[in-house]
Formats: C-alpha cells, structure tokens, sequence
C-alpha cells in the first residue's frame, strides 16, 4: 500500500499550474529541461494535457530553464480552455494519434469584431497559422491579436475529429454567424470549483458517484455492488442542484434532469411513460447521472397521498429503481427539503442507498461561497469577507449570491448621479471608479434574511449591555451562560464541561426581561428567535408540538441562536393540571419541549431563554439542571436603573433643561420600566398639545409675536402633570410574591443554613479522626433545620401579605389625600400655572407608608411630612 502511495504522490506527468513569464502563445507550454528529459518528450513535440471537468487540449511543448521542474507555464487561454486556475495541477502525456487536418472550421466570438471591416480571415488566421503547424482542438477557443486589437475565436469542427496539426495544405474557413458571448459563458460548466460550503458532503458523493462511474472494477474486485442511488436532502438554496450538475461535468457523464412536476400529465399513463424514457436513455448514453429534482413532488408516501397517478408513479420509480443493472453504469441523485414526505420504499438499501444531508454552511463554508461569488467582482481593499461570513448566521448560498449581488447594487446607485441614463455608453472614467467596499457590503447585510428563516422572524438586535441600567449580577450571570460558550469554546473543552442551555427570568411584569434577552444575542452576535407562548398553539390535533419542532429546527440552522420564549408559563403549565385543555395539548407540547431541549447538540450553540411572570406553575421538569437551570430574578429597577430608563426614553425628545431627571428617578420608587415609559409619554403628550394650541393661538392673532421664537420643549410642568396619573402596574404584595419564590426557591437547592462551601466551614479547623463519626448524620440534621426555616418562612409570607394589604389601602389613601391638596392649592392660588423657574410640587409615597410633599425650587429641597 506504502508503494503505491509514493507511486502517486510521484507521479512526473502530474504538474502545477504557473503563468509563463515573456511568453505569452496559445499554442505553447513550457517546461523545464529536466522535467521534458523525465517525461521523454523533445523540443516541439505536440503533447495531451489533461485538466479539470474531463477537459483536454494539445500544445506544442518547448523547454524553459526559468520554469520550475514541478511546474509548467501556460498561458490564460491554455488554462480557459482546460478550466484549471494558476495553482492547479494538470497532467500531460505524449499524445502520438495526431494527425495533420484535412479541414478545421473556426467562427469568431461577436463582440471581439464589433467594428472591424475587411476580411477577418487574410487579417488574422492567415498570420496565425502560417506555417505554424499548430495543434488545435475542437470546442477550444483561441486569442489571435492583430493590428490594435484582438479577436477571439472558437475551433467548431475539425476533420480528422477531436484535434489535428494545421499544416499548409490544411484548410481553414469561417462561415458562419459569430458566435455569442453569453452563449460561450453559458457552456463554461460548473465544477466542484464552483461549489463551497459543502466539502465533507461532497467528498462523501464523490466516493459514491465517481469511483463506479470511472473505476468499476474496484467494486467488482472486492465482489460488492455499487450504490444505486443517492438522495440529497437540506433547505432550499443549499446547493443540491447545483452539486449534480458539477458532478455530471466533472466525471463527463451524460447528464439527464427530471424536474419532478414536469413528470405530470393528465392522460393515464403518460406520467409514467415519461420516467421509463428517462430511464432508457440514461442508459443508452451510459455512464450517466439522472436527477430527480423535487422528487418529494413526485414521489410521496403512497399511503397518505389520495391521487391515483401519485401512486402509481411511485410504484413506477420503484420498478425502474430495481431495473436498473449495477453495471449499466448509471446512478440516479434525488434531491428534495421534504425527506420525510416520501416514500418509505424509495429510502431502502438498494433503490436510494445513501442519504446526505445538504445542511446550512457554518462560518468557514460561508466564507468559501463569499470568495466564489465575489471571484469575478471588483473588490475595494477593505472589504473583509471574514467579518460578511462571520455576521451572516443561517445565510445558505443562495442567500450570499443574493448578498454579494446587493452589495454591487448599491455601489451603482452611489454612481447613478452622474451616470446619465440617455446616454449609450458611460464614461470609461466612471466605470474605473466604481468598486464594492466594505460600506456596500454593510448596506446589504442589513437588508439580508436568511431564505430558510423568513418564516420565522430572526434577527440580531441592535441593543447593547449600555441600554440597561443597573442589574449587574444579572449580566454578569449572562455572560457566563451564553457569551463564553459562544466566543471561548475551547475553554469549556479544556476543562471538559458542557455549558449551560437555558435560563429563565422571572420577575415583575414591564421589568426588561426581553431586553436582557436581546443584549445578549447582541453581545455574542447570535440570531434571535423571539417566540411568544400562546402563538405556538393551534386548534389542529398535533399542530403545536410540530410547531415546537419547527422553532428549534430554524435555530439549528441559524446557530449560534438565542431562542427566546416570551410568556413561557402559557405552553409550560404543570402537567396534570388540566386548566381548561380537554385534548391534553398543553402537555403534549411540554413533553415536545423538554425532548428538543434535551435534544440539543453540544456542536450548536444554541441557548433557550424562557420569561414568565408566574414562576409557580411551571412545570418542575422544565426547570432541573440540563434544561433551563439558570433561574434568574428580574427585579424592579433601582434608582440608577430607573434614571438611565429616564434618559433612554427621552433621548430623542427636545427636554428642558431645567428637568431634573434624577429627581424624577427618585420619585418613582417602585415603578417598572413600562411604568416609567407611560410617564414619558404622557409628559409628551401634554407638550404636544401645548404646542398645537400655541400655534392655532398664533395663527389667531391672540399670541404675542416675540413668542413665536419660543423653542417647543417638554417642561418640568408637563412631568408634574403626567405625575398626577402615574400607577404603579406592580403592587408591593406581588413584589413581595416574587422575593419569597425566589428565597423559597435558592433554599429548596441549597442545604439551608449549613450551605456547601459556607464561610464558617472555610475558617473552621480541619476535622480530627474523633469527628469522623458525626458525618453521615449532617445530611438530617439540615434537613430537619430547613424544614424548620420553611415553615417559618410560610408563617411570615402570610403575615406580610395580610400587613402588605392593610399598607396598600393606607398608600392608596394617602395617594389620593395628595392629589386633592394639590389641586386645592391650583385653585386658591390666582397665579398663572407654575414656570420653570416656580416651585413645582411631587408627592412621593415612601417606603414607610408616609406621604411626602417633595419641593424643589432654585433655592433647595425641602421634604415637608404630612
């Protein structure tokens, strides 16, 4: 085995690709002396070069020191006509059949004669051929530069056939139409070149496809047959097509495409008639690849499928599956996104042996299909394709096509100014200007949805750790649960520890548990999956866990994925409840959601965050280590927080300055982000109408005209008019609520008192050999302590929640004392409504229960109790 390894890796006829240096002839490659000698050719031999895609062309070859002994120098039409790149390797034979040509047939390609008058012929193929003995091959082109330009030509037919030496008495014409461009550029065949992302399937189809197609004899040496058929399954846009066609090119196999509707007919019969000359065919032209594009469409489950032509369809392709001989040397490729809707019988070893999945590219594939589709673009330097690949999570390569193709839009709409669409032609200096950046690239990424998520509404937000105030324990837990999987993987692996996959907030309602979700998937540029609860179920029996399914599907695609359930309590109430849910739906699709969270593959970086405002009722199943067991507690902002919601609220509006928003912040203990928001918005909602009936004062003449420079802004009075209706969504008894599930909750994980790793075990002594008898009793001891504390704790719940009514009756109370003093001093008072400049009374309810009247003015603040 040793041996024939080295006898290939040796192989002398196998050289790289170079570009010939001072020398630039269609007909000529060049190799170094050494290399000529090993090969046993001479100095104007005519040579076989083989390249990609079963292409071959002859050369005459001449020898050249400057040339590497493992290289050979060809120039651009050489490797156009092999399909091979600078850096490819090729191989080259003596090529001893070739014959002087009795007649070669040429046309020129359209647009390189666009213009010229005279004979083409005494102008360039005469100068090119004479007395050259060139070689040529049909369907190569060829450059034949003369005067001041160049003309392309294409060899059509050639007699003898394939290639011959065009000698002297050879004759050569050009009759015919030119040829067109796109029409050439259309039969440049798609390679594996051609194809990224996918290098781990395509290797397994080559091994599949290839080697019985080109090396029968393997399989007929070791006495198995070769495989049938290979069924390519993944999303739309993956590649599945396009991967037949290259291998059919590449292999040089007869290529027949069956779109599965196109197989469909209304006359009995015909249907099945079509697939039994497909079949035929392949194998008159063998070897040859059928494929069966959209075969789901063709061929579905018999059994679930009503129409009677399906069916017998289906039994069609079975029949031709098993008919077809495993030396007749063809394969059939179905391709389909619906694998589970076809047919059982087709999917057996034998018929479709083999099945491939055409998945998502992760960021390396994404990087390959950049480069392939940007090969031919005029790129700015700093364009960095690492960075498209890396920010377009779930983009298949039909997306990145479509990327690419946006980002030179938007470099012609930036030349559309001075691109004048009358003319006929543009400025050469226009056209040299334009290149795509890294600007261009940006634009279209944010225009950019990945095909395969449209459905489902994914996006990386645009909210950062700076847009929330305070909660600093919380981001930091964050952090460490789905930031450091995502960008230090290799940590978790050095210390063989697989992360966490799910959290879940809890907390009061309007608190920011979706922001804290979406800063995070920002932080770690990961898509975002926001799913609210109740839109998962359906009427339809079975309709809600495939719902389920289909969400973590789309977020396998899309890794790294942060899935967020918005109102988790809603699909996962505790199993056996049976609140109003006759059919048992509610847990069919908690049983479907614990097996996709258990499902979840350590390769995918994929997080579950659940938000709910009733903690209690989920299900204790969801909640255990392995599936949401990072329990976090989003409580009400804190001061800081609500100054920083504050300004978050109000940095787009004009604000006076004399607004005092950490008076503001002070004032609203309590109150939650949305509450805080409802003040903002109606504090702009009184400037709005202040403004508005300032100008119909204006336009009436009733306004003073000095008043009209006034800028419109939101003043301290319009604040202490929202103030007036301001409530808190969240009351003191359900805060209370939350804070006594969570310490029931830290208690019932821990060990109580005697806690592992408590700081009074840390500074006591080490234990003696006397103590080691009291270890196995520890356990009940906590146990019985902590029951102890849990009773305890449930005798003060109650006692608070009786003293927290009585406290919210006697606030309420106080609340509406406020209210009715300040409006008793509005009216006493014979003053214009309070500037600026004027005292502007809050009232505050303190945490004690006492009302405050807070003042502030130029002079201070003074706090007067009531």
């Amino acid at each position: 085995m040793d041996s024939l390894n080295n006898k290939k890796k040796k192989a002398p006829n196998r050289l790289v690709v170079e570009e010939p240096i001072n020398h630039d002839d269609n007909s000529v490659i060049l190799l170094h002396p050494d290399t000529m000698h090993t090969l046993n050719f001479f100095h104007g031999d005519t040579v076989l070069i083989k390249g990609k895609k079963r292409r071959d062309t002859v050369c005459v070859v001449l020898d050249d020191a400057a040339c590497d002994s493992s290289k050979v120098f060809m120039n651009k039409v050489v490797r156009s006509n092999l399909r091979v790149r600078l850096g490819d390797v090729v191989s080259i034979h003596h090529c001893h059949g070739i014959n002087y040509g009795n007649r070669v047939h040429v046309l020129p390609i359209d647009d390189t004669i666009e213009g010229l008058s005279g004979s083409i012929f005494d102008a360039y193929l005469k100068p090119y051929f004479m007395d050259s003995f060139r070689p040529v091959r049909k369907g190569d082109l060829f450059v034949v530069r003369g005067g001041m330009r160049s003309v392309e030509f294409k060899v059509m037919e050639t007699d003898p056939a394939e290639y011959c030496i065009v000698a002297p008495e050879t004759e050569v014409y050009c009759e015919g139409e030119a040829l067109r461009r796109e029409d050439e550029e259309r039969l440049d065949e798609i390679g594996y070149d051609d194809i990224g992302g996918v290098r781990k399937q395509l290797g397994q189809i080559r091994e599949l496809v290839e080697l019985p197609l080109r090396h029968p004899q393997l399989f007929e040496t070791i006495g198995v047959k070769p495989p049938k058929g290979i069924l390519l399954y993944g999303p739309p846009g993956t590649g599945k097509t396009l991967i037949a066609k290259a291998i059919a090119n590449e292999t040089g196999a007869f290529f027949f495409c069956i779109n599965g509707p196109e197989i469909m007919s209304k006359l009995a019969g015909e249907s099945e008639s079509n697939l039994r000359k497909a079949f035929a065919e392949a194998e008159e032209n063998a070897p040859s690849i059928i494929f069966i594009d959209e075969i789901d469409s063709i061929a579905p489950k018999r059994d679930k499928t009503g129409g009677e032509v399906e069916r017998r369809i289906v039994s069609q392709l079975l029949t031709l599956m098993d008919g077809v001989n495993s030396r007749a040397h063809v394969i059939v490729i179905g391709a389909t996104n619906r694998p589970n809707s076809i047919d059982p019988a087709l999917r057996r070893f034998g018929r479709f042996d083999k099945e491939i999945d055409i998945g998502v590219p992760d960021e390396v594939g994404r990087l390959e299909v950049l480069h392939i589709h940007t090969r031919k673009m005029r790129l700015s330097e700093d364009v960095n394709l690492e960075r498209v690949a890396k920010e377009t999570h779930g983009h298949v390569g039909a997306d990145l096509a479509a990327l690419s193709t946006e980002a030179a839009l938007q470099c012609i709409r930036e030349k559309m100014d001075v691109i004048d669409m009358e003319d006929e032609t543009i400025d050469a200096e226009v056209l040299n200007s334009m290149a795509v950046t890294n600007d261009h690239f940006s634009a279209a990424l944010a225009t950019s949805t990945a095909s395969a998520l449209r459905e489902t509404f994914v996006e990386v937000p645009n909210v950062s750790w700076e847009d929330i105030g305070g909660l600093e324990s919380v981001k930091t837990e964050l952090q460490e649960t789905v930031q450091y999987p995502v960008e230090h993987p290799e940590k978790f692996e050095k210390f063989g520890m697989s992360p966490s996959r799910g959290v879940l907030f809890y907390g009061p309602p309007g608190c920011g548990k979706t922001l804290l979700a979406k800063a995070i998937a920002n932080e770690c540029q990961a898509n975002f999956i926001s799913i609210k609860g109740p839109e998962l179920l359906t009427m339809w029996f079975g309709e809600s866990e495939a719902n389920v399914r289909d969400v973590f599907d789309k977020a396998r695609q899309s890794a790294p994925c942060v899935l967020f359930f918005d109102e988790l309590d809603s699909i996962a109430i505790q199993r056996g409840s049976g609140v109003g849910d006759a059919g048992g739906a509610a847990d069919r699709v908690l049983n479907q959601l614990l097996t996709e969270m258990d499902g979840l593959s350590s390769k995918k970086t994929i997080f579950v965050i659940g938000a709910t405002n009733r903690p209690d009722i989920i299900d204790p199943a969801l909640l255990r280590p392995g599936r949401l067991d990072q329990l976090i507690y989003i409580p009400l902002p804190d001061e800081a927080s609500r100054l920083q919601i504050f300004k978050s609220c109000l940095r787009k509006s004009p604000v006076s300055k004399d607004v005092d928003l950490t008076a503001l912040a002070k004032l609203t203990g309590g109150f939650s982000g949305a509450d805080i928001t409802e003040i903002c918005q109606r504090a702009c909602k009184y400037a709005i109408r202040e403004d508005i009936q300032k100008d119909i004062e204006r336009e009436s003449g009733t306004m003073a005209k000095d008043s009209a420079d006034e800028m419109a802004e939101i003043k301290e009075a319009h604040f202490e008019e929202s103030l007036k209706f301001a409530r808190r969504s969240v009351s003191d008894a359900d805060i209370r609520k939350y804070q006594a599930f969570a310490q029931t909750l830290q208690q019932s994980r821990g060990f109580g008192s005697a806690s592992y790793g408590d700081p009074v075990v840390d500074d006591a002594p080490p234990a003696t050999s006397s103590s080691s008898t009291s270890v196995h009793a520890i356990p009940q001891q906590v146990l019985d302590i902590q029951a102890t504390q849990g009773d305890m704790l449930q005798s003060l719940l109650t006692a608070q929640a009786a003293h927290g009514q009585l406290l919210d009756t006697l606030m309420g109370n106080m609340a509406e004392l406020r209210i009715q003093l300040h409006q008793l001093k509005s009216s006493l008072s014979s003053t214009p409504p309070p500037g600026p400049s004027d005292r502007v009374c809050f009232a505050n309810v303190s945490q004690k229960g006492g009302a405050h009247l807070f003042a502030s003015s130029a002079d201070g603040v003074d706090d007067a109790e009531l």
